[in-house]
C-alpha cells in the first residue's frame, strides 16, 4: 500500500492517479437532456463543500502527486466566488495544470479573468450549431451566447480550447462534420463523447440514441483525413490530427472502447464524495473527514491514500437497462 513518504496515489491495479476532477456546484443555467432532469432539485448549501474546503482538498491531492485539476459543475462559473477559488488553486506550486469545463454561457464576461487565474485550458460544451436544436438539447441555452463565449476565450489566449460534443443518434449525429469544420475554422480542438448512462432521463431512449465513435469516424472520413495522434491531455480522449489543420479530434468512448485500464483520475463531487470511478458508486466521504478533523492535513491525506485501494478495475455501462448509477451528471461533475 502507498504511504505518505511517497507523494503519489497508486491503486491496487498499479494505476497512478495524478488527475482530479472537482465539481464545485450542481447548479447550471442550462438543463441539457443528457445531464439532468428538466425540473431538477438542487442541493442545499449546507450539503455542498465550501470554497475553503474545496481548496483544502485540492491542496491535499496536489501534495499527494496530483498534477492536473479540472474544475467542473454543473456550470462552475455560476458559483459565487469561483474566480477567487481558481486563483488560489492556480497558485499551488506543484500543480502543472488547472483546467476548466464550461457550457460557455459566462465566457464573454469571464474569459480574461479565468486566464489571469492561471486556468490553462478550457473545454466548452457545444453539441450543435443549429440554434433551434441547441435550445432543444439545453432546454434553456442561447447558441449565440456560447459562440460569442468561444470567441472571447480565443481572444483571452488560453493554451488550448476544446469543444465537447455529446452525440445522440437522430438528434445531432449528422452534424459531426459541421462541428469539426467549425473547430478547424476556429483553430481549436473537439472531442465527441458517447453518452454516459448516469441518472434516469425521460427525453430519449439511451439505447436508441447511442451513436458509437466508430460511426462518427466513418462520417468524418467522408470529408476529413484523420491521422492517429500520440498526444494526450491526461484525460480519456483518443486523439486524431485533422491533416492540414491545427485541430485535433478526440473520441471519448466509454461503451465502444473501454479506457479503464489506463484510468489516471478520480472525481470529487459537489457533496465532497471522492468518487473513484464515474461508472461505479465506490466513494469516500471526504466532506465528513475534513469537517470532523479540521486542520488535520496528514489524516486527510492518509484517508485519500487508503481510498485508492477501493478504486474498481472498470465501469460496467449497459444501455439496455435502467442505470444503476442514479446520480445525474451535473452532481457528478461533467
Amino acid at each position: 500500500m502507498n504511504d505518505l513518504s511517497s507523494p503519489q496515489l497508486i491503486d491496487r491495479f498499479g494505476r497512478k492517479v495524478d488527475y482530479l476532477r472537482i465539481s464545485i456546484t450542481d447548479r447550471c443555467d442550462f438543463r441539457c437532456v443528457y445531464c439532468m432532469a428538466e425540473d431538477m432539485t438542487f442541493l442545499p448549501r449546507a450539503q455542498i463543500l465550501t470554497l475553503e474546503e474545496i481548496y483544502t482538498l485540492a491542496e491535499a491531492f496536489a501534495q499527494l502527486g496530483v498534477k492536473k485539476i479540472r474544475i467542473t459543475g454543473g456550470e462552475p462559473l455560476v458559483r459565487h466566488g469561483v474566480l477567487d477559488l481558481l486563483r488560489d488553486i492556480g497558485a499551488i506550486s506543484s500543480l502543472k495544470e488547472l483546467v476548466l469545463t464550461t457550457n460557455g454561457s459566462k465566457l464573454t464576461e469571464m474569459a480574461a479573468a479565468l486566464k489571469q487565474a492561471k486556468v490553462k485550458r478550457l473545454n466548452i460544451s457545444l453539441d450543435t450549431l443549429d440554434a433551434v436544436k441547441f435550445r432543444a438539447i439545453t432546454r434553456t441555452g442561447d447558441l449565440s451566447q456560447v459562440l460569442a463565449g468561444i470567441d472571447a476565450a480565443k481572444e483571452a489566449g488560453f493554451e488550448r480550447l476544446k469543444i465537447n460534443a455529446v452525440i445522440l443518434k437522430n438528434r445531432n449525429h449528422h452534424e459531426v462534420c459541421e462541428l469539426v469544420q467549425f473547430a478547424v475554422d476556429k483553430e481549436i480542438d473537439i472531442s465527441f463523447i458517447e453518452e454516459m448512462p448516469l441518472g434516469v432521463v425521460s427525453a430519449h431512449n439511451r439505447a436508441e440514441a447511442y451513436y458509437p465513435s466508430h460511426l462518427i469516424k466513418a462520417d468524418l472520413a467522408q470529408r476529413f483525413a484523420l491521422l492517429s495522434s500520440i498526444s494526450k491531455t491526461g484525460g480519456p480522449s483518443d486523439y486524431f490530427n485533422v491533416i492540414g489543420t491545427n485541430t485535433r479530434v478526440g473520441f471519448i468512448s466509454p461503451h465502444s472502447s473501454n479506457f479503464c485500464s489506463s484510468c489516471n483520475r478520480v472525481r470529487l463531487t459537489v457533496e465532497g464524495r471522492l468518487l473513484l470511478c464515474l461508472g461505479n458508486e465506490h466513494s469516500v466521504d471526504l466532506k465528513q473527514v475534513i469537517r470532523a478533523n479540521p486542520g488535520d492535513m496528514a489524516y486527510l491525506k492518509q484517508v485519500i491514500v487508503n481510498a485508492m485501494q477501493h478504486k474498481p478495475e472498470k465501469h460496467e455501462f449497459n444501455l439496455h437497462e435502467q442505470p444503476v448509477i442514479l446520480r445525474y451528471m451535473n452532481a457528478t461533475g461533467g
